[in-house]
């Protein structure tokens, strides 16, 4: 009798076990995570997506005629094949520097997906974009 009761015990502990890891990785498929083991890179890295941003970025000229400037935070999410989905803004300056940096980072190639637990995943991203119109522009406004 005492035979039978540990071996159940033990059988409950195994299946108890095997449950949490399919439901975990059923959420690893379907799942938006925000930080991961290995966090998706842009295409050459950092110093590239900079280098993307100055050659794409366009200053709308009405907000450079009325001089908006400022810190437009967009949110992104990168799929496990790397494309990037639901750019959104998080904190907006001016309609006309929120869009132009929404149509930014709509036109990113390809990341390296994010990976956890080895398997790759969709990722939340967020990304300040700072815009800032250059002194002498400041000065001509100024006058």
């Amino acid at each position: 009798m005492l035979l039978t009761f540990v071996g159940s015990i033990s059988f409950a502990q195994e299946i108890e076990k095997e449950e949490p890891f399919t439901i975990e990785e059923e959420k690893i498929d379907t799942d938006v995570f925000v930080i991961v083991e290995q966090m998706p890179e842009f295409p050459g890295g950092q110093d590239s997506l900079y280098k993307f941003l100055g050659a794409n970025i366009v200053y709308p000229n009405k907000a450079k005629k009325d001089g908006v400037e400022g810190k437009v935070y967009i949110n992104f999410t990168i799929e496990k094949d790397g494309s990037i989905n639901e750019v959104k803004v998080l904190r907006g300056v001016h309609p006309l520097l929120d869009e132009e940096a929404v149509r930014v980072v709509e036109s990113f190639p390809k990341w390296k997906p994010g990976k956890q637990k080895g398997k790759t995943v969709r990722v939340s991203y967020n990304l300040p974009l700072n815009f800032v119109l250059n002194t002498k522009n400041k000065e001509r406004k100024k006058k």
